[in-house]
């Protein structure tokens, strides 16, 4: 199994970023997957979520509105588009993969947002 996440990076406030998490070694299309993040000193948390076909997901208060998940199954991608950054949303973000009972990290992105 591996999730490999790209497009972190420095932003300044009030901009966007697009992260996308590759996936392969298990059945995407049936997995469900979700974006998490850690800040220093704090839990990991969960950002967004997203059902197997796509038809479901899930966001924490503090990103609703700003931030958007989807996937592509025949890309067996999943994407989290943030827009109207804020310095808080300063993280590694993690693409998580749950299949079969199981669950499944990538390595992690860094998003830093500052001017």
């Amino acid at each position: 199994v591996q999730l490999v996440e790209s497009g972190g990076g420095l932003v300044q406030p009030g901009g966007s970023l697009r992260l996308s998490c590759a996936a392969s070694g298990f059945t995407f299309s049936s997995s469900l997957m979700s974006w998490n993040r850690q800040a220093p000193g704090k839990e990991r948390e969960l950002v967004a979520a997203i059902t197997s076909a796509g038809s479901i997901t899930n966001y924490a208060d503090s990103v609703k509105g700003r931030f958007t998940i989807s996937r592509d199954n025949g890309k067996n991608t999943v994407y989290l588009q943030m827009n109207s950054l804020k310095p808080e949303d300063t993280a590694v973000y993690y693409c998580r993969a749950r299949s079969n009972g199981a669950n499944y990290w990538g390595q992690g992105t860094q998003v830093t947002v500052s001017s």
